[in-house]
Parts: structure tokens; C-alpha cells; sequence
């Protein structure tokens, strides 16, 4: 019976498959099929041979020392050559020499180079446009300074002599009426905190505030004083020295 044979029958009789063997033994399931079909090629030498049988021997069950005995019957003893291992040439190994430079070539290339920079040279010292360092002036830049504009001044227009300028702006909301000599309704409404309303009156007109703390007044430019929280009625004439009374 032949190592495969053997091999095969104590697997079979371990009741082990060969995926199971390969497992064990970390030697892949083809090479265990080989081994047991008797061919030893796939395990890449006689030393990996002798190894994948010991080791398989020993998972199976089976004494491995006769098996590689027959082997090496068969494939010849550990170390050994055959006698076309003998014969066969061995294939040489080239190794590059390094070529050897002539030196007259190098003397050349040298030379050309020495020729170049002094071309180079001449031609950058007569050359009139040419300068050995490049002067490089930095200019400081300027910081911009602001630019102020002055305003000019408004001048107020001073209104004419037979005319009042009314100003009211309420700091809040406030009822505010404006009627003329005869009773006629100039203005009526609330007018709401931050707004500011302007009346040009050439005629006397009475103004009722109902809010005189809430709001700021000035005729003709100069300022109103209204110390009373109770509803106010100004009476208001151009023509007159002081064209507000209270009323």
C-alpha cells in the first residue's frame, strides 16, 4: 500500500474528511487530496513533503516513521541530489560592472563648462543694460490720513416778523388742537410719541395740549414751559412781543 493509500485509510478510519485534516494540520485541502492520490509535487520540496506527511500521520492516527522511510526509498534520503541535479548547469548570476569614465570625456565636458561660464561672465560685465546686483527701493507706503469735512453751518432762517413757527415733539403720546379766531379746526389728533409736527401760523391760533408733559414746544425757536399735568389751551399770536399766553 502506498503513503497516500495509508494515509487515506487511517483518515477514513478516524472518521476525519480532509477539510477536517486540513484544519488540524493547517495544510490546505489540495495538498492533502495530492498527498493521498500519491502526488507530492504541490507541497514545493522533499523537506515540505516529509513535514505535511508527519504531520497528517499524526492527526489520522498513523505511525509516520515507515512513511517517511518510503518516501525516502522512493524520493531518496534527506540531502542527497540526483544524478540530473548533478549534470544540470547551473544558471550564472550577471553582475554589472561599472564602466569606467575616459577621462578624456570628462575633460571635455569640463572644459565646455569653463568656456560657457566665461561667455556668461563677458557678457553680463559689458552688457549696458545689465547690473551685478538688482537694487530693489522699496518706497514707504503712505499711511492715508482721514479726510475731514467740515459742515458747513446751517443757520437757522429766522422766521418772519408776522409769522410763528410752532414746534411740538412728544416725548409721548398726546391730544394736541390747533383752531383759528373764528373757531376754525386747523389740527386735531394724537400725535405719537417721536414725532415731531410744524405749524406756520400768520394769524392768532389757540392750541389745546392735553398731555403738556409729554411732549416739547417751542415758538419761534424758544423753548415753552408748561408746569401742569391738567390740559393746557396756549394762545398764539405773531404780532404780538410774547406770542404765547397761557391760557
Amino acid at each position: 500500500m502506498s503513503i497516500g493509500d495509508t494515509l487515506a485509510e487511517a483518515r477514513r478510519q478516524a472518521g476525519l474528511t480532509i477539510t477536517q485534516v486540513s484544519q488540524q494540520t493547517r495544510i490546505r485541502e489540495s495538498i492533502v487530496r495530492a498527498i493521498e492520490q500519491g502526488d507530492f509535487s504541490p507541497c514545493g520540496g522533499d523537506f515540505y513533503a516529509r513535514g505535511h506527511i508527519r504531520s497528517i500521520a499524526q492527526v489520522v492516527g498513523a505511525d509516520p516513521v515507515p512513511l517517511i522511510r518510503e518516501y525516502d526509498e522512493e524520493h531518496g534520503p534527506p540531502g542527497s541530489m540526483r544524478a540530473a541535479q548533478v549534470f544540470e548547469p547551473a544558471t550564472p548570476i550577471r553582475i554589472r560592472e561599472p564602466r569606467n569614465l575616459h577621462l578624456g570625456r570628462v575633460l571635455a565636458v569640463v572644459l565646455l563648462g569653463v568656456i560657457g561660464f566665461g561667455a556668461y561672465h563677458l557678457y553680463t560685465t559689458r552688457s549696458p543694460h545689465s547690473s551685478p546686483t538688482a537694487a530693489v527701493t522699496l518706497s514707504p507706503v503712505a499711511k492715508a490720513k482721514p479726510t475731514v469735512t467740515a459742515s458747513p453751518t446751517t443757520h437757522q432762517a429766522a422766521p418772519p416778523k408776522d409769522e410763528a413757527v410752532i414746534r411740538l415733539t412728544a416725548t409721548s403720546d398726546c391730544w394736541v388742537g390747533l383752531t383759528s379766531p373764528t373757531g376754525q379746526s386747523l389740527y386735531q389728533g394724537t400725535v405719537p410719541a417721536g414725532q415731531t409736527m410744524t405749524w406756520d401760523e400768520k394769524n392768532p391760533v389757540s392750541m389745546v395740549i392735553g398731555n403738556p408733559p409729554g411732549v416739547q414746544l417751542t415758538v419761534n425757536g424758544k423753548p415753552e414751559q408748561m408746569n401742569t399735568v391738567q390740559v393746557v389751551t396756549l394762545s398764539i399770536n405773531p404780532l404780538s412781543k410774547t406770542p404765547v399766553t397761557v391760557g
